[in-house]
């Protein structure tokens, strides 16, 4: 039995639906059916239904917000949250695969990608919270699969793709910012891999998990609008302040990941497949 958290966000469609094309028995839950930040009926709930494997896709990730009047939601869901969730999954023995983020690192490396085991120094309240999550889930757990992942794009919920496509439908010309650099990530390829790591029993630990190549916002929306005839020029990101600070160069190292023989496709590719799938 799986249990699915978070299960009508972004990510949680989406492993939705895989496992639905999968066949796989699983449960999954909102902040209405489980409410991850109270400690008593997260363990009632998880006992009760006893699963084997628990993916905990639930968090807060207003980013901005989080550094002020979501702060203390952003703790209480990010923090006290994934404690009650990792304490009721040790309880009835169930593996545990929680999804951070590349903002555990400060983003000051120069062109050399961020390995797993690279020195945390998040730079914003979402990116403390959620590395608070990954120690959390490393002391309480054994069975544990923390993923940390960036620049979230799919068919579900909001995103950087749908952001841009819906601006480029009023304006024929964009500014995006062209100095910042990471990888983006389709929500199919984390799902499956999330799956892929249950699947195969693969060693416990951290992975990074994004498509594969990098770029910076601005090349990522060059490719998003190739087919319009929007104008898509670059901008420093100054122009555009932000209340959270975001990392500079956030390029994770996925050689951990494809060592264990799962395939990564491409940003591009991943991006080409996304948009493909929407239009039929």
């Amino acid at each position: 039995m799986i249990l699915l958290t978070g299960g009508n966000g972004q990510l949680g469609s989406e492993l939705r639906h895989l496992l639905d094309e999968q066949g796989a028995e699983y449960v999954s839950t909102d902040s209405k059916e489980l409410d991850i930040t109270d400690a008593e009926k997260t363990m009632a709930y998880i006992t009760k239904l006893n699963p084997d494997v628990i993916y905990h896709c639930a968090a807060y990730t207003a980013v901005d917000k989080a550094e002020d009047e979501g702060k203390e939601l952003d703790e209480k869901i990010n923090v006290d949250g994934t404690r009650n969730v990792a304490v009721a999954a040790k309880a009835v023995d169930a593996t545990l695969v929680y999804i951070s983020t590349d903002y555990v690192f400060d983003g000051t490396k120069k062109n050399e990608m961020y390995k797993t085991d690279d020195q945390t120094n998040p730079q914003n309240e979402y990116g403390r919270t959620k590395l608070l999550g990954e120690q959390i889930v490393q002391e309480v757990m054994e069975k544990y699969y923390i993923i940390r992942t960036s620049w979230v794009f799919g068919q579900y919920g909001h995103n950087f793709v749908f952001t841009m496509q819906k601006l480029a439908e009023t304006r024929d010309q964009l500014t995006v910012v062209d100095d910042q650099f990471g990888r983006p990530t389709w929500t199919r390829t984390l799902a499956e891999f999330m799956v892929f790591v249950i699947k195969e029993k693969v060693p416990y630990g951290i992975y990074h998990l994004s498509n594969d190549n990098s770029c910076n916002w601005y090349e990522f929306a060059k490719e998003i609008l190739k087919n319009t005839e929007v104008e898509v020029l670059p901008v420093d990101s100054s122009k555009f302040p932000q209340k959270a600070t975001r990392p500079k160069y956030s390029v994770m190292d996925l050689s951990k990941t494809k060592e264990l023989g799962f395939e990564i496709p491409t940003w591009e590719k991943a991006l080409e497949e996304m948009l493909s799938s929407i239009k039929k």
